[in-house]
């Protein structure tokens, strides 16, 4: 027989073998293939890629995968592959912690700092960031961390109050790292040029700082404005646009709040406009912004709008079709970007936070409850809504592989939202 005819045969074998893992796979594959690696998922906002979910779920309520017991703190969960990360205190400890997502069982735990203490809520607040397999994170107490998350070593480490000169965050560090190429960029809250800091993640080592300012508690985002990329920052007295190439500011407009309390993570909506938002602003409660270039080359900021319809406090806005989905303190709204314009308002998740997934929003109040709102701006209308947790809830729900993980301030849980056939 001819070489190349007793090759087909082998080649068959072998294309049909590597087929075998999407098949064992089924549905999963096709559908929800994202990891949830970071603050706000992939994109930083808040929304999920992944579609044919089995929302809403019967009536008799979703299927609960596993609940692991957990302790006090606010950080999100951060999903990569097969790996659950988040942050917690037992005893009068800290601890960055790494899961298995198919059980729920604990792989390693990494003891990070002291047990944070505070009149409004005890524990950690950063969502751990993985890149590249090591995961970015910081203690309530402004510890920064590198760690391999095969085994829960310290690559290396950054004391911020320290190191820049920073005070720590009467209510928690809560700033959640970034990564952008080979920078890390962090807040941290220097008064000498150390407010916004890049390191590279490899070694931790200086590469550009910025700014002076509070640190407030908002996590930067990137995004492109004007033909520009360019890092937002909201710390604690203003929001500002930075070059990723040296950390210098670029434009900035002041937003002054009580004890620097901007917290909710900035919303790029689209023809160089960010909406962004604060609870306790003295002049309102949010603002659209347009960011514009001259001819030769300056940025400047205009507010088109402000109002006091979307006070977030520590929840994020989600933009979905032209319209802000988010929590105005204890009240879920919706509004029209162009105009700040209130749709619908409804009661019933306190303060909670919420995540978009095909076509819904996944709201988590803050006492437990989980409901299923269409993403709609003519009407609230609530799908499905089931009493989850027990804890307080200030954590936004992480969504990965068709797997939807929830915790309090006693337990993380999973819940299976992948369609049987």
């Amino acid at each position: 027989m001819p070489a190349a005819k007793r090759l087909c045969p082998i080649l068959s074998i072998i294309f049909f073998l590597s087929f075998i893992p999407l098949l064992a796979d089924g549905p999963e594959t096709r559908h929800y293939s994202s990891d949830w690696p970071q603050w706000l998922g992939p994109e930083r906002n808040g929304k999920s890629s992944e579609t044919n979910l089995a929302l809403p779920w019967p009536s008799s309520g979703p299927k609960i995968l596993w609940r692991t017991p957990l302790g006090e703190g606010y950080s999100g969960i951060s999903i990569s592959g097969k790996r659950v990360f988040t942050m917690y205190d037992k005893g009068d400890e800290e601890y960055l912690i790494c899961l298995d997502l198919t059980s729920g069982k604990i792989l390693w735990q990494l003891q990070t700092d002291k047990r944070f203490v505070s009149n409004w809520g005890n524990g950690p607040r950063v969502t751990p960031t993985i890149n590249d397999g090591i995961a970015y994170t910081v203690s309530g107490r402004s510890k920064l961390y590198a760690v391999n998350i095969s085994d829960g070593s310290i690559l290396w480490q950054q004391d911020l109050v320290n190191e820049f000169g920073g005070g720590a965050p009467n209510l928690g560090y809560s700033n959640s790292p970034l990564v952008d190429g080979s920078n890390l960029w962090v807040v941290a809250g220097g008064q000498n040029k150390n407010a916004i800091i890049a390191l590279d993640k490899t070694t931790g080592k200086l590469r550009h700082s910025s700014q002076s300012d509070h640190n407030g508690y908002s996590s930067p985002i990137m995004t492109t404005i004007a033909g520009q990329p360019q890092l937002i920052f909201f710390t604690g007295s203003k929001i500002s646009g930075v070059s990723p190439a040296n950390g210098q500011v670029i434009w900035e407009y002041p937003w002054k709040t009580s004890s620097y309390e901007n917290v909710a993570t900035p919303v790029p909506v689209g023809g160089d406009r960010l909406f962004f938002s604060s609870a306790h602003a003295e002049v309102s409660g949010s603002a659209l912004l347009q960011i514009s270039r001259d001819t030769e080359g300056s940025f400047s900021a205009e507010k088109l709008w402000g109002n006091n319809e979307m006070k977030n406090h520590f929840s994020t806005t989600i933009l979905h079709d032209g319209y802000l989905y988010g929590t105005d303190r204890s009240i879920l709204k919706c509004i029209d970007v162009k105009t700040g314009k209130m749709q619908w308002q409804q009661r019933g998740y306190g303060e909670g936070t919420l995540m978009f997934a095909d076509g819904y929003l996944l709201v988590m109040g803050t006492r437990g409850k989980l409901g299923i709102v269409k993403a709609r701006p003519d009407r609230y209308e609530e799908v499905a809504v089931k009493d989850i947790l027990d804890g307080k809830c200030y954590t936004v729900p992480s969504l990965a592989g068709g797997r939807l993980l929830l915790r309090d301030t006693r337990e993380i849980i999973c819940i299976d939202l992948r369609k049987t056939n």
